[in-house]
């Protein structure tokens, strides 16, 4: 059985207050894309059957882990660091062996979303396989027991069970439905050969009360949204790394209507009202785009 995780965007955000905890309050909006990677589990009693996975695009350069855990990981496309154990994907599984009883199975997981972005892909990875398992071996489990179950894997995770556009408040696991839809708009998005971790971001950041809440500002024109609508990550993160300053000013002179760094980054996205002539930009970095 195979499905799709996509990536999101943030649309703003705003850095409210350190909690005791550690973590901080903020207030954004998320907002699903089509960028995908690819995700399947096959049980072990059909691992004669070929993969749905395109074979051409499994290179075999996978991890693997042995199979008296009762599952072998297989990870190609873009490289995801780290030991395998610590792959969400591979918690996400543990965490519904806890549940019910799962049978041993092969995981094949196809990298498109790149990591250190802001787009959510680790997350929608580990909320997508938590519903593969529910669909595919009937575990029962409702939306909001899988919500429930994403959101101690990380703080947007549980987003991605419902995938539809939220406003989440909290450390980001508090959502709630927007009414939202920017599918006329032709989305650009780029991401420099740079990598943010979460922690990082968050170390160069002073929390702030914004003067108008995110909430009202999103209701606004979308043409209104570059003079409202912020990213408290990105005046430390663009001091930092500049070229992905020089990012969103290129959105912004190829005619972005709004520009805006996706979470902690390093991921810009632009929003126009038709398709520019940007074939001949970012040559050096990846791009993705929603047409």
């Amino acid at each position: 059985m195979i499905c799709f995780p996509n990536a999101k965007i943030n649309i703003g955000l705003h850095i409210v207050s350190r909690r005791r905890d550690g973590y901080h309050d903020l207030e954004t909006l998320f907002y699903p894309i089509g960028l995908k990677d690819a995700l399947e589990i096959i049980p072990a009693k059909e691992r004669a059957i070929s993969s749905q996975i395109n074979p051409a695009e499994l290179t075999k350069t996978p991890t693997t882990t042995a199979e008296t855990e009762g599952y072998r990981f297989f990870q190609t496309g873009i490289p995801v660091a780290g030991a395998v154990e610590e792959n969400l994907v591979v918690k996400a599984l543990h965490l519904a062996a806890r549940e019910r009883t799962i049978p041993p199975i092969d995981i094949h997981l196809l990298k498109k979303i790149p990591s250190g972005a802001g787009l959510g892909g680790g997350s929608s990875d580990a909320a997508f396989m938590l519903q593969l398992l529910n669909n595919n071996f009937s575990l029962g489990l409702s939306n909001d027991e899988l919500a429930g179950m994403a959101a101690t894997l990380g703080a947007d995770c549980a987003f991605f069970i419902r995938n539809q556009p939220a406003l989440a408040s909290g450390i980001g696991d508090v959502l709630e439905p927007f009414d939202l839809d920017l599918s006329g708009y032709f989305l650009l998005l780029v991401k420099p050969d740079i990598s943010i971790a979460t922690k990082e971001a968050y170390s160069l950041v002073t929390p702030k009360i914004a003067e108008l809440s995110l909430r009202e500002i999103v209701k606004k024109p979308v043409s209104e949204w570059k003079e409202w609508l912020k990213n408290d990550f990105e005046p430390v993160i663009f001091k930092k790394y500049p070229e992905i300053y020089r990012i969103k000013k290129q959105l912004y002179d190829l005619g972005a209507v709004y520009a805006s760094m996706s979470g902690s980054g390093s991921s810009v996205y632009g929003l126009f009202r038709e398709e520019p002539e940007w074939q001949n930009s970012f040559r050096e970095h990846f791009v993705w785009s929603n047409k």
